[in-house]
C-alpha cells in the first residue's frame, strides 16, 4: 500500500460518514457508494448527509459519490465497507466487477446471517480475498464524536502490517489516534460482541439495575468475550486493550450507543418490533445475538456465555427482561 492509494466508503450510516469524514483530512478524493439516490443529490446540493451527522459539512471537490456500487469498486484501491451486516449481502450481489486484488476493510458490526461469517471471512471465502488484503476497523470510537472532533482512538488489524498503517495513517488526524493490530478475526468478534453487551446494558438500566449492577455486568462481559473469542480463534491478545475493552465500555455506557438505547427501551416495556421501529439506526446487537448464540451452539463443547444467553432469550424467544435478569443476577460475580 502506498500513498497514492484511492479510498472508497461504502454505507452512508454515520459510521459510514464519520470515516468519510476521517479520510478527508489527509486524502485529495474519496470515493463514497450510497445506495440512496435521495442521499446522494442531498449530499451535492447541501454540502451535508440528511440523516446521519448532519452537522459534518463536506468540501465536494473531494468527494467521488455514486449509487452504483461498481463504479466505486472499480474506481478505488482500497473498499472499506461499512453497510449494515444484514444488508451486506444484498449490497454485494450488485457487484459485477472483480475485487479480487484489492484490499477489503471491514467496519461492519456483526456476522454476515446468509453465509454465517465474520466480513473478513465471507470476502475471503466468496470473494477469494486473501487474508492479507483483509483489515478491520475497531474503536473505541462513536462517529457523533468524530463529527464533534472530540478526540477518539481507532484500532486497524490486518496481517500485513505495511497495509494497517497505511489505513491507520490515512485515518489519523489531530483528533483521531490509531494503533494497528494483526488480530483482525478477534477484533472483528470484538466489534459484534461489544454491541450484543451494549443491549444487555440497557436492558439492565430500562430495568432500572444501578451502576453498581452495571460495573459488574461489564466485568463479567469482557471475561465472556475472552472466552468466546478464545474460542473461535485462539491467538496471543491481551482483552484488555482498546479494541476490546474499550469499546466494549463505550459502547456499553455512552448516550451515543444505539445498542443501549435499543435495551433501555427493552428493559422499558418495550416489544423487540416497536423499539425498532421507533429508533431511526439499526441496532446492530439484535443480529449479532442470533450469530453469537447460533456459532456457540454448533460447537461440540460449548463456551459459557450467561449474559448473550439471557439476551438471546429476551429478544428472540420472548422471555420475560425482569425474570431473565432476576435469573442473571445469580451467574454473574
Amino acid at each position: 500500500m502506498s500513498n497514492s492509494l484511492k479510498y472508497a466508503v461504502f454505507g452512508s450510516g454515520s459510521w459510514a460518514t464519520a470515516i468519510v469524514k476521517m479520510l478527508c483530512e489527509n486524502e485529495n478524493e474519496i470515493g463514497w457508494y450510497m445506495r440512496s439516490i435521495y442521499t446522494k443529490e442531498h449530499l451535492l446540493k447541501e454540502k451535508h448527509n440528511p440523516s446521519y451527522l448532519s452537522s459534518v459539512e463536506f468540501h465536494l471537490e473531494q468527494l467521488k459519490i455514486s449509487n452504483d456500487i461498481n463504479d466505486i469498486a472499480s474506481w478505488a484501491d482500497v473498499l472499506i465497507f461499512v453497510i449494515p451486516s444484514a444488508f451486506m449481502h444484498s449490497e454485494l450481489k450488485k457487484l459485477t466487477v472483480d475485487i479480487s486484488k484489492k484490499t477489503i476493510v471491514s467496519a461492519v458490526k456483526g456476522i454476515i446471517p446468509e453465509s454465517g461469517l465474520l466480513v473478513g471471512e465471507h470476502f475471503h471465502d466468496i470473494y477469494k480475498i486473501p487474508f492479507e488484503n483483509i483489515g478491520v476497523i475497531a474503536g473505541p470510537c462513536h462517529a457523533e464524536e468524530v463529527a464533534l472532533e472530540r478526540l477518539s482512538y481507532l484500532t486497524i488489524s490486518c496481517v500485513d502490517a505495511t497495509k494497517a498503517q497505511a489505513l491507520a495513517d490515512a485515518l489519523s488526524s489531530r483528533y483521531i489516534k490509531t494503533k494497528i493490530s494483526d488480530d483482525i478475526i478477534g477484533t472483528e468478534y470484538a466489534v459484534m460482541l461489544k454491541n450484543i453487551y451494549a443491549i444487555a446494558a440497557g436492558i439492565a438500566h430500562g430495568l432500572g439495575y444501578g451502576d453498581n449492577f452495571q460495573s459488574v455486568l461489564m466485568s463479567n462481559a469482557i471475561r465472556e468475550m475472552k472466552r468466546f473469542i478464545k474460542k473461535m480463534h485462539k491467538m496471543k491478545r491481551n482483552i484488555n486493550n482498546s479494541a476490546y475493552l474499550g469499546d466494549l465500555l463505550v459502547t456499553g455506557y455512552s448516550v451515543f450507543s444505539r445498542n443501549r438505547m435499543f435495551g433501555n427501551m427493552i428493559g422499558k416495556g418495550y416489544t423487540v418490533k416497536s423499539a425498532q421501529l421507533e429508533m431511526s439506526m439499526i441496532a446492530e446487537g439484535y443480529y449479532a445475538t442470533k450469530s453469537a448464540h447460533l456459532l456457540n451452539e454448533k460447537n461440540t463443547k460449548k463456551t459459557k456465555l450467561p449474559i448473550i444467553n439471557a439476551v438471546y432469550g429476551i429478544l428472540y424467544e420472548g422471555k420475560d427482561p425482569k425474570v431473565t435478569f432476576k435469573k442473571l443476577t445469580d451467574k454473574l460475580d
